[in-house]
């Protein structure tokens, strides 16, 4: 009398094992590609004699149900989610790498393109002193450019939108403004609020609107009271602009200062989208060109701008003849103290000849307008003007306006 083989554990009797080989009782699959139930399933095993049930609370593998990709032959079809992945990749690389960029070019464009220079300067001058300097400087750059393509994207996706789908393929700022989350945006807005000259904040109005489709209709359903919060929004922003106004037409040949105060609310009324879809094209190009030639041109200044802080050395003997050195400082030993001149070269000095050191402003920082906002300078920004009442500028020493 034969026994089926049986093992047995710590646990109790173990079943035995299944075939991996179906035996010609076993069932074809189907036609559709999925196989038939296997007699696991029904209480017995392939492979063991009958009336050997499968064991109650063991699990039976059941077959995978089959993928059917729906591809039109000689087509490739793009997934949305890979297409909104390559495009937060690329989103992400130009937001990481381009300050990184900007921060080497500095300290190249510092050292007046001499590689000894660039060494020292790179030896020095530490990661955390390149970030905040490039804070300080680049982060306007860095808000406007985010801006642009927020406001930009979300027009042209809006308009796309509009669009019978398949017809064209969405614009490049309109992915990214896609991809994009509100806090990122609202993050942007919030920098280039604390960061922007007051006389370029009223370009944010028309910006804001554009890139969260505040169009009038959202303020109220019923036509007069959403004119009258329109004339109670104007009315308060000609309230905090009017004394300035009055102020650039008594001085005259203010017509910049006029225009960005004025145009920009008026223009935040009429800027939501959509656009027609016969200009969605050519106005996703021009504007994709358009923003990276502004941005480029506006990074010169910005590597351009100096790292290091300048100053005004005084050096020379004790009793005799001293000389200033205009530059930057970029280390200081027991020995030398170390210079870039602003005119070019590294110049090492003994500190025991060092007789005085003043701090001076650069070129731009010197105001260009005598125009105030509520007691606030018109060509600073909130951070600058709330840092000057706890720090009120100082006057500038003698030897800043003397070059040497």
């Amino acid at each position: 009398m034969s026994t089926a083989p049986t093992a047995t554990g710590g646990d109790g009797p173990v079943p035995p094992p299944r075939s991996s080989v179906p035996d010609d009782a076993a069932v074809s699959p189907t036609i559709d590609g999925t196989a038939a139930p296997s007699p696991a399933a029904d209480g017995s095993t392939a492979g063991a004699p009958a009336g050997l049930g499968w064991p109650a609370g063991v699990p039976v593998a059941e077959p995978a149900e089959p993928v059917v990709a729906d591809v039109e032959p000689g087509r490739v079809r793009w997934d949305p989610a890979e297409r909104r992945a390559r495009a937060s990749q690329s989103f992400w690389t130009a937001v990481v790498g381009v300050p990184a960029i900007f921060s080497v070019l500095r300290l190249g464009v510092e050292a007046g393109g001499e590689l000894q220079t660039t060494l020292l300067l790179v030896a020095n001058v530490g990661p955390v002193n390149l970030l905040a300097g490039f804070l300080t400087t680049a982060a306007r750059l860095l808000s406007t450019g985010m801006i642009a393509v927020f406001a930009l994207g979300a027009v042209l996706a809006v308009s796309a939108d509009r669009l019978p789908p398949g017809t064209r393929r969405r614009p490049l700022f309109a992915r990214w403004a896609d991809i994009t989350p509100a806090w990122v945006v609202l993050a942007s807005f919030l920098l280039a609020l604390i960061t922007w000259p007051l006389l370029y904040l009223p370009l944010l109005l028309p910006a804001f609107v554009a890139a969260f489709q505040l169009r009038p209709g959202r303020l109220h359903e019923r036509a007069v009271p959403r004119l009258l919060v329109i004339v109670a929004l104007l009315a308060g922003y000609g309230w905090l602009v009017l004394p300035t106004l009055r102020d650039a037409v008594a001085q005259g040949g203010e017509r910049l200062v006029l225009v960005l105060l004025v145009v920009p609310p008026l223009l935040a009324l009429f800027i939501a989208g959509p656009l027609p879809g016969v200009v969605i094209r050519p106005l996703a190009s021009v504007t994709e060109v358009a923003v990276l030639v502004t941005l480029v041109w506006a990074a010169v200044p910005v590597i351009s701008t100096p790292v290091l802080p300048l100053t005004v050395t005084t050096v020379g003997p004790e009793n005799g003849p001293t000389e200033d050195v205009r530059g930057h400082v970029v280390t200081t030993d027991d020995v030398n103290m170390a210079i870039l001149q602003e005119r070019g070269g590294v110049r090492y000095v003994p500190v025991d000849l060092v007789r005085a050191q003043v701090l001076c402003p650069s070129e731009e920082e010197l105001p260009r307008h005598r125009l105030r906002i509520h007691d606030f300078h018109i060509e600073d920004s909130l951070l600058e003007g709330m840092g000057r009442r706890v720090r009120p500028v100082h006057r500038i020493d003698a030897a800043c306006r003397t070059p040497a």
